[in-house]
């Protein structure tokens, strides 16, 4: 379920505060976002912890009033308080909305179309 370091950074993380709901079944967690990228999210683990880490989990991103990401995925790692995870789902307005919240985050343009590149080669 790890992947190798160099496959993991090879999307650009964005430190992103916004309200985040992870959910799975009957269990939701407000939880809070640490970072995110093309590929997956990082979140601080909430207490208690109960999620069950071989069914995917759904997480919503608020980013405003009406404006949300959403996607499926699935726990990638957990270590030091923290949960990673990797988007197994997600629409074409969440990418898009994930994708202009990226372009805006960093500063160069051609880097963004290489992450794509290196997603849609995944």
């Amino acid at each position: 379920m790890n992947e190798p370091s160099d496959n993991r950074r090879r999307f650009k993380r964005i430190a992103f505060d916004a309200r985040t709901e992870l959910s799975q079944g009957e269990y939701i967690w407000q939880v809070k976002l640490i970072d995110l990228s093309l590929k997956g999210l990082l979140v601080e683990r909430p207490e208690p912890w109960l999620g069950d880490r071989e069914k995917d989990f759904f997480v919503d991103i608020h980013l405003s009033e009406d404006v949300d990401i959403e996607m499926d995925v699935q726990l990638a790692h957990e270590e030091n308080g923290h949960l990673g995870f990797i988007c197994r789902h997600i629409s074409l307005e969440s990418i898009q909305r994930l994708r202009r919240l990226i372009e805006l985050n960093l500063a160069d343009a051609a880097e963004l179309e290489r992450e794509l590149g290196a997603l849609i080669e995944i």
